[in-house]
């Protein structure tokens, strides 16, 4: 029976308060990599950028007037009338075989034979780089890449644990006697490049440059990394052979690249050509990462290139950025501070502008956003000691009155900053 409430309360302890528990133990520790890799400058700079009354030079993007959205459209409707149960199904690692056949065939009529084995379709090239580094890179391993570099490049050799190391290069491509040295020196895995219309700097190696890599390659012990997501929009010259082309090299030459620029980046269909060893080990490694890149998306992409031109749609898209390309060209003498300096790449997003000595691009980046203007600062591309008056300009994203607008804005950022707040 209950006591009664006149009953004298028995000595005892203190009673714990309802619900109590132990303290929280803190929770563990981020991975080093996941502290010592930053973000994406770029992607924080046009999250800063994103008022649409600033005109932005910064990002890598396409024009998004200039996609193929009806063609897209009808690639997409036809997928999912005639095969939605195999298109919205899950599908094989290594990707579509009707869109590996295509991409083969287009590489094929490019000059490199290939054959539809001897691709995997990726999420994005940007997911092949990660599968590369998750099968060949161990913690501590020396990857050796130009200086500067493809800024995404960087970040995903960091989160391997790779130690980076950078060549020097000039308007042809990387120094051949340093990247020697260097690969004697340093015994790297891998050396990653981007040869034609390099991220940032626009330029192109030249074949004599291609050839060294190779030889180094060859006689040294290494893989070259080649990625190529911008080699089908020139406006001039030729095709220069790729890297992987040469015989010799073939078996320690990867070939990375993309619809993104060509066709459309929502896609995120990137591909991957390989020697078999490791294409197999980036397929195992793909698995553990997203099983399969998008179904319905790789059928449509496959669609597209059965029932549309894709070439005849790239000519439209290479005269309108050439054209900007011009425009931009033509209105950085007006733009620039005296003494700057720019290159004039055959193709390609973007062109490499240096400030005179003094002039930090980093340091006077929050005054050009003022102006509605923006660029995005050079030095986090480098691996090495960086340029700081060195920054990218991307001329694709923006017609060419809009261009001529964004740099007469660029124009009158630098002149008010003056001699004296540099």
């Amino acid at each position: 029976m209950p006591a009664s409430p006149s009953a004298p309360a028995s000595p005892s302890a203190p009673a714990e308060p309802a619900g109590a528990a132990e303290p929280s133990a803190p929770v563990p520790a981020l991975a080093a990599r996941a502290a010592s890799v930053g973000a994406s400058p770029v992607r924080e700079i046009l999250a800063l950028t994103a008022r649409p009354e600033v005109i932005s030079f910064a990002g890598g993007l396409p024009a998004p007037e200039l996609f193929d959205g009806a063609g897209m459209a009808a690639a997409f409707r036809s997928v999912l009338d005639e095969q939605a149960a195999t298109a919205l199904q899950y599908s094989t690692t290594e990707g579509s075989p009707a869109l590996r056949a295509a991409t083969a065939e287009r590489l094929a009529k490019r000059g490199l034979a290939t054959g539809a084995d001897d691709l995997l379709i990726t999420t994005g090239s940007q997911q092949g780089l990660t599968l590369l580094a998750a099968a060949l890179l161990e913690p501590g391993d020396v990857v050796v890449v130009e200086d500067p570099c493809y800024l995404a490049a960087l970040q995903v050799f960091g989160f391997a644990g790779a130690r980076v190391v950078a060549v020097p290069c000039d308007e042809d491509g990387p120094d051949p006697v340093a990247l020697d040295e260097i690969v004697a020196r340093e015994r790297p895995k891998l050396f990653y490049c981007v040869p034609t219309f390099q991220n940032p700097t626009g330029r192109t190696m030249t074949p004599e440059r291609r050839r060294a890599v190779a030889d180094v390659a060859v006689r040294r012990g290494l893989w070259i990394v080649e990625d190529d997501p911008y080699g089908e929009l020139r406006y001039e010259g030729e095709h220069v052979p790729w890297i992987s082309s040469y015989e010799d090299a073939a078996d320690r030459t990867v070939l990375l690249s993309s619809y993104s620029k060509i066709m459309a980046p929502g896609l995120r269909i990137g591909w991957l050509r390989a020697p078999r060893a490791l294409l197999r080990a980036c397929v195992i490694a793909k698995q553990a990462s997203d099983l399969h890149t998008p179904t319905v998306n790789q059928l449509a992409a496959a669609r597209y290139l059965t029932d549309r031109d894709l070439d005849a749609h790239l000519a439209i898209v290479r005269a309108a950025y050439g054209e900007r390309r011009d425009a931009m060209l033509a209105g950085l003498g007006d733009a620039l501070p005296d003494g700057s300096t720019w290159n004039r790449p055959q193709g390609g997003m973007f062109l490499w502008v240096r400030l005179p000595s003094g002039w930090d691009a980093t340091a006077l980046l929050s005054r050009v956003i003022e102006y509605d203007v923006a660029y995005v600062p050079g030095a986090p591309f480098f691996a090495g000691a960086p340029d700081p008056g060195a920054l990218r300009l991307c001329f694709v994203t923006s017609a060419p009155g809009e261009i001529r607008e964004g740099l007469d804005r660029l124009g009158r950022a630098f002149n008010s900053v003056g001699v004296a707040a540099r």
